[in-house]
């Protein structure tokens, strides 16, 4: 039997560059949170795929911005952190955004990074070829990348030939994990990240991103099936009630999604119960980032 190896691959890219979309794609199920608006993934969520005899463990690390507020300036570090601890550190760029000022910026930082670093263009679908090519020789000059790979995180082009490369840049040892876990993110935090999802889907334009879910409890009963309580933590009253929706339409629906998924992951029944608190300012509280698995930046 052929030599098992292991490794972390550090996902880094502007936000909505697709990196939640590709890290599920290249583990085969659901274990980061997918939406359209910017940001979303907050702390570091790692993903672990198989390829042969090596285990890759992706990090899909915050999407990196100019940081404004404090909940801004962890994620950012928090992502940046991700990338000195890995292997392989992995820049995933939109096509068809091309080098955007926030791609400039992480190109700069990234020359500090000594890690082998890969370039994967993604959207690729969106773009002509002639200026794909134009795109990753301009990235290239700026930072040499081993690898330049090019893909379509949607649609699934190019993302079995990145794991098998990746693969072979793992390093001779022993398995982290079992063969068959996907993530190392407990239970109850996925299920807080599914429900946030939920939330973003319907309400991604009338909700500012400073809204989290805590999993209260995680009761497994008797019967096999578990009993699920969260909090959705909001800042303002007037987001209470767009969280809640008229006769409670909008938190049924939310909740139903959610349980859908959260029974998905758990392979179990799950019974959920959804509370909305306000909590103006959580996005101060230290014990709050804690719970999103990030460090709390002090002034």
């Amino acid at each position: 039997m052929s030599e098992t190896s292991c490794g972390i691959v550090a996902l880094i890219g502007a936000p909505n560059a697709g990196k939640s979309t590709l890290l599920n794609l290249v583990v085969g199920a659901k274990v980061s949170i997918v939406s359209r608006k910017v940001q979303t993934t907050r702390a570091l969520v790692r993903g672990i795929a198989i390829e042969g005899q090596a285990q890759i463990i992706f990090v899909d690390t915050p999407g990196i911005f100019a940081p404004k507020r404090r909940l801004d300036r962890a994620m950012v570090t928090s992502a940046w952190g991700g990338a000195h601890d890995a292997d392989v550190v992995a820049l995933l760029v939109d096509a068809k955004r091309g080098i955007d000022d926030e791609t400039a910026v992480i190109l700069e930082k990234l020359g500090e990074i000594r890690r082998p670093k890969v370039l994967i263009l993604n959207k690729i679908d969106t773009v002509e070829a002639p200026s794909l090519l134009k795109l990753a020789a301009d990235i290239n000059e700026k930072v040499p990348f081993a690898e330049t790979f090019m893909v379509s995180a949607l649609k699934g082009h190019g993302v079995d030939k990145l794991r098998e490369k990746l693969a072979g840049l793992m390093k001779p040892g022993p398995w982290l994990y079992p063969e068959d876990q996907i993530s190392d993110a407990p239970l109850r935090s996925l299920a807080a990240e599914i429900t946030r999802e939920k939330i973003f889907e319907r309400l991604h334009d009338e909700l500012p991103y400073q809204m989290t879910v805590e999993t209260e409890q995680w009761k497994d009963q008797k019967d096999g099936s578990a009993r699920v309580e969260q909090t959705i933590y909001v800042t303002r009253d007037s987001h209470k009630k767009i969280v809640i929706g008229q006769g409670g339409q909008m938190l049924k629906s939310i909740g139903a999604a959610a349980r859908k998924e959260i029974m998905e992951a758990a392979e179990t029944k799950v019974h959920l119960f959804l509370f909305v608190k306000v909590r103006e300012n959580w996005i101060d509280d230290p014990d709050r980032y804690r719970e999103m698995g990030l460090d709390f930046p002090h002034d």
